[in-house]
């Protein structure tokens, strides 16, 4: 009897060891530690002012665009201890350059720590309101600004919930209402890793008024860029372990229902919409497992991937650019405007580039 229990103990042993082994490899996979990347590059230069990464960009219709830079994010490398910032530029210049925003009200600017944005344009008097995801001590909050100025954002509010605890990236629906990705489905990094391990989908989107906060979708591994429709109607998400973009209805009542997921065969990290045609632009890590640890001679490389007709039953799925961390390391978002495509990076630099 005893040298039974002794071989079930060894055989459930052996059955958890090899499926941690395999749970590791698949974290491997995920990260795609294998991947070689060719380059695939645009006429490019870099964007004077931007040293320490442009995490996420956006550009409104008139060819205003807002950069976010300095983001300290645990895990990732830093090279910066002043406190992030928020550039704007004015691609209608002949000469565009970034000039950094003057932020004006009662935030606490000593640890400003911006991450995912997003501009959400108030019809009914145009005015123009940025949503901004900070992580002051690493926590989870969202600032929301006015811009009222060539160079002035002035701080209305700062909005906390327990729901949105690990707050990646944000898409305004209203003044005050946004949906949200949680990047993590336990705040503890060990409990996350964990659950990445054993491919447990526990991360959602938040949906957030002053009226209500709720989960709106959920079955998620690690949700990173969120982004809208030109028309209003669909969400899109990147669920960045399992490289694909899910697609979103939204339905009444803000609820969300799954509509499809698409492959796209690299860590992509946020996302951006071409107003004009749909199109997804997204900035993507073609091999993670560069990133941490950091190793300049031998740094993580950068990709732009391209969706079209993402509602149509076969998306097109294209590589717009790629480098080996040469040029620009560690990519985070693609933004087209006008035949010109902003790329910016985590914690590197951001590129200005020519599409025709």
């Amino acid at each position: 009897m005893a040298a039974m229990k002794k071989v079930l103990v060894a055989a459930v042993v052996a059955a958890f060891a090899a499926f941690i082994g395999h749970r590791f490899l698949k974290v491997k996979e995920m990260v795609l530690a294998f991947r070689e990347i060719p380059v695939k590059h645009l006429n490019c230069h870099y964007l004077q002012n931007i040293e320490y990464g442009a995490e996420d960009i956006t550009i409104l219709r008139d060819g205003l665009a807002f950069l976010s830079t300095g983001l300290k994010y645990p895990g990732l490398p830093s090279f910066s201890d002043e406190p992030g910032k928020i550039y704007i530029m004015d691609l209608l210049h002949p000469k565009p350059t970034p000039v950094e925003l003057q932020i004006k009200g009662e935030l606490d600017l000593t640890d400003f720590n911006p991450h995912g944005i997003s501009v959400y344009i108030d019809e009914a008097d145009d005015s123009v309101y940025l949503f901004v995801v900070n992580h002051p001590q690493h926590k989870s909050q969202v600032e929301i600004f006015h811009f009222v100025e060539e160079n002035t954002l002035v701080h209305l509010k700062t909005i906390t919930h327990p729901l949105l605890h690990s707050v990646n990236d944000i898409v305004a629906v209203g003044v005050e209402s946004f949906y949200a990705t949680n990047d993590h489905s336990f705040t503890n990094e060990a409990l996350h890793f964990v659950t990445v391990l054993l491919g447990l989908h526990w991360c959602d989107v938040v949906y957030y008024s002053p009226k209500e906060v709720r989960v709106a979708a959920s079955g998620i591994l690690s949700g990173n860029g969120i982004n809208i429709s030109p028309d209003k109607r669909y969400i899109y998400v990147s669920d960045i372990i399992n490289h694909e973009i899910k697609v979103y209805e939204r339905r009444e009542g803000e609820q969300l229902v799954h509509l499809k997921s698409v492959a796209v065969g690299s860590l992509c990290d946020n996302i951006e919409v071409d107003h004009r045609t749909g199109d997804l632009w997204l900035g993507c890590h073609p091999n993670a497992v560069k990133i941490s640890p950091y190793n300049p001679e031998d740094p993580p490389g950068s990709e732009v991937i391209r969706i079209k007709n993402i509602h149509s039953v076969q998306p097109v799925v294209t590589q717009e650019y790629a480098d080996n961390g040469h040029v620009l390391q560690a990519s985070s978002v693609a933004v087209p405007y006008e035949g010109k495509l902003l790329i910016g990076s985590v914690f590197h630099k951001a590129l200005y580039c020519d599409l025709k």
